[in-house]
C-alpha cells in the first residue's frame, strides 16, 4: 500500500522524526507532501560557508539533514515531497531511484506546460536545459538504507525567490534558480500536489493499492467563509463562527449534525452508580484538592472507573490554553502551577491502593516547557511513595519542543499516550492549535526511546470509516502499541456537533482491523475513552511485548 499523506505546513524536525519511524518500522510505502517554514538543510558533506547569512537574523533554522547534496532552502510556495519506499537492490539502484524521483517532477511539470529535464552533472530538475541558461526547479536529494528510502525533493511552486539568494543553492554558484510562478505558471498548490500524486502513483504504487488523506482539505478552498444568510431556528445551538469556519473548510457542514437534544442510542446510555468505593474516590480528590479529566470532561464512564477505584489525574490546573472543538475542560487564562501538586496526586494514589495510576494535563502553551516538568515531577513523585504502581501519562504536544519532550519521555512512564484525536482531513478545523504530523512524531520519540505508546481517536466527528483506517494505519506505522476508539459525545451547544453515532458493530470491525494491523491491544467501543481499562491494555501490550521477545530469542536460539 502506498499512503499518501499531505500534511500542510510541518516543522523539518516533526517531518524528520516522522520520517525515520515509517522508515524503520511501516511495512506499507509512504509519500507525504508538505510545506516547511524557513529553514536552510545542509547534506551530510554541505560547505557551511554556502549559507551567506545568519539564519537567526533572517528569521529561519539551520539544520544538518542525513541525506546526500549540499544546502538548499525549503520554506512557504515549495513542495516538498518525502518518499519513503521499498527499493530494490542491486548495481545503479540509487541512481535508479533518484531518477524515479526526478521523472515523477518531470511528469507533473508537462500538465503545466513546462519542459522539464536533466542537466548531465547536476542532480534536480532542471528547465533550459538545451539553451543558454538552464534553471533549476526542484532540488532532489535522497538517502537509500537496507533498501528503503527517505528525503526526496522539493518543488518550487510559488516561493519568495530571495530565499535563494542567501545561500549557494545544492553548492553551485554559477547556475539560476527559478520556480512555477517565476516562470509564467500561476497555479496552486493544490493542482500541483494533484498533479504529482497521480504520477508518483503511476511510478509506484500497485493498481489499486494507493490511498490518500489530507491533513488540510482542499475540499470547499474557494468557498464563502460566512454562514449563510437567514439561518433556520436549527442552527441556533450551532458552534460558534469560528469553528463553523474552519469546519466548512474541511469539507463538514455544522448544520447537518446532530441537534444537542437528539436522544442517545441505547448502547450510549450509562446508569448512574454512586456506590461507597464511587463516593470514597470522590472525598480523596477533594480533600487534596485534585483534579480530574473525569470530571472536567465529562467522561461517560465515571460512575464504572471510580467504583473500580481507578481515576485519571489532571495536572497543571484546570484551564487550558488551547480550545479544540470537542473538548470540554476550561479555557480562561490558566493560573500559576502548583509546586505540591505532584505530591498530593502520589498521596491520593497511596491512599487509594492504585495499581495503575493515569495521569494527564491541560494543554499549558504558556509555560516555556508546555508543563513537561510537573509530568516528571509526578511521575517521580508516584513511583518514590508507590513504587508498586504502574504510571500511564497522557502528554500534550508541547508544541513540538524537542527538550521538553524528552524531559517526559526520560521519566520513563509505563505508558506514554498522546491522542491522535481524529482524522487527518479534520485535524486542524478540529485542533487548530495542534499538528497531526506533530502529534505522529511525538509517539516516534516515544517509540524511539523504547516505552510502550499508546494513542486514540474520537469517532463521530464527520470522519469516514475509510479516514479512520487510514489513521490507524498512521499510528501503527509510527509504533503505536495501544490505541483506543471510542464515540464523541457533545459536551456543550459551542463544541462541535456529532455527525453521526458510530455502532458497536462497526466498532468490532474497527477492532479487528486494529489487531490485524498489529496494535498489541485495541480498546473499541462506543464509551471507550484514552483511559478506559487502562491497567487491562497496558497489561495486554506488556504481555504481547514479552511474548515477542521471548519468542524472537528462541529463534536466536
Amino acid at each position: 500500500m502506498l499512503r499518501v499523506r499531505w500534511l500542510g505546513r510541518v516543522s523539518y524536525e516533526d517531518a524528520h522524526v516522522l520520517q525515520h519511524a515509517l522508515h524503520a518500522r511501516s511495512s506499507d510505502d509512504h509519500l507525504l507532501l508538505l510545506e516547511h517554514p524557513h529553514v536552510f538543510t545542509l547534506g551530510v558533506r554541505g560547505d557551511a560557508s554556502h549559507v551567506l547569512v545568519d539564519p537567526a537574523m533572517v528569521g529561519a533554522q539551520i539544520v544538518r539533514a542525513d541525506r546526500g547534496g549540499d544546502v538548499t532552502y525549503h520554506g512557504p510556495g515549495q513542495l516538498v515531497a518525502y518518499p519513503i519506499l521499498d527499493v530494490p537492490m542491486g548495481p545503479g539502484a540509487v541512481p535508479d531511484h533518484v531518477h524515479s524521483v526526478e521523472q515523477v517532477v518531470i511528469d507533473t511539470l508537462v500538465e503545466f506546460q513546462l519542459v522539464a529535464g536533466r542537466l548531465p552533472g547536476y542532480p534536480g530538475v532542471w528547465l533550459g536545459v538545451e539553451g543558454a541558461a538552464p534553471r533549476k526547479i526542484c532540488a532532489v536529494g535522497v538517502r537509500v538504507t537496507r533498501g528503503r528510502s527517505m528525503h526526496g525533493l522539493a518543488l518550487n511552486v510559488d516561493p519568495d525567490l530571495g530565499w535563494f539568494d542567501r545561500i549557494v543553492p545544492c553548492g553551485i554558484s554559477d547556475k539560476a534558480v527559478t520556480s512555477m510562478s517565476a516562470e509564467g505558471v500561476r497555479v496552486s498548490m493544490r493542482a500541483v500536489v494533484d498533479a504529482l500524486v497521480r504520477h508518483a502513483k503511476d511510478r509506484w504504487a500497485h493498481p489499486g493499492a494507493a490511498e490518500r488523506q489530507d491533513v488540510i482539505s482542499f475540499v470547499a478552498a474557494n468557498a464563502s467563509q460566512e454562514d449563510p444568510v437567514g439561518a433556520s431556528p436549527e442552527r441556533a445551538g450551532e458552534p460558534g463562527g469560528k469553528l463553523r469556519v474552519r469546519l466548512r473548510r474541511a469539507g463538514v457542514d455544522p448544520c447537518e449534525g446532530l441537534v444537542l437534544s437528539a436522544r442517545k442510542p441505547p448502547w450510549l446510555r450509562v446508569n448512574a452508580r454512586m456506590g461507597g468505593e464511587f463516593l470514597g474516590l470522590q472525598r480523596t480528590v477533594k480533600d487534596l484538592s485534585l483534579v480530574t479529566v473525569c470530571e472536567e470532561a465529562g467522561c461517560p464512564n465515571i460512575f464504572e472507573c471510580w467504583a473500580q477505584g481507578t481515576a485519571t489525574f489532571m495536572i497543571n490546573g484546570e484551564r487550558c490554553t488551547r480550545a479544540c472543538g470537542f473538548c470540554l475542560v476550561d479555557t480562561r487564562h490558566p493560573l500559576p502551577l502548583d509546586p505540591r501538586e505532584p505530591q498530593r496526586v502520589a498521596e491520593a494514589v497511596e491512599r487509594l491502593g492504585l495499581e495503575h495510576a493515569v495521569v494527564t494535563a491541560v494543554t499549558r502553551d504558556d509555560l516555556a516547557d508546555g508543563g513537561a516538568g510537573a509530568f516528571a515531577a509526578t511521575v517521580e513523585a508516584i513511583r518514590a511513595r508507590c513504587p508498586g504502581t504502574a504510571v500511564e501519562v497522557l502528554v500534550p504536544d508541547c508544541k513540538g519542543d524537542r527538550e521538553a519532550i524528552s524531559v517526559m519521555i526520560a521519566s520513563r512512564p509505563d505508558v506514554f499516550n498522546h491522542n491522535l484525536e481524529t482524522v487527518a482531513r479534520l485535524q486542524r478545523a478540529i485542533r487548530p492549535s495542534a499538528s497531526y504530523a506533530r502529534s505522529l512524531a511525538v509517539l516516534a520519540l516515544a517509540k524511539d526511546a523504547g516505552l510502550v505508546t499508546k494513542s486514540g481517536m474520537i469517532l463521530g466527528m464527520g470522519e469516514s470509516e475509510e479516514e479512520a483506517i487510514g489513521a490507524l494505519a498512521d499510528m501503527r506505522a509510527v509504533g503505536v502499541d495501544i490505541v483506543t476508539l471510542g464515540q464523541y459525545l457533545r459536551p456543550s451547544a459551542a463544541h462541535l456537533p456529532v455527525a453521526r453515532f458510530w455502532t458497536p458493530d462497526e466498532f468490532d470491525r474497527l477492532r479487528g482491523i486494529g489487531e490485524r494491523m498489529g496494535f498489541a491491544h485495541v480498546q473499541s467501543s462506543p464509551l471507550t475513552r484514552s483511559s478506559y481499562h487502562a491497567r487491562e491494555a497496558a497489561c495486554s501490550s506488556t504481555d504481547s511485548a514479552h511474548f515477542a521477545r521471548s519468542a524472537h530469542a528462541a529463534t536466536l536460539r
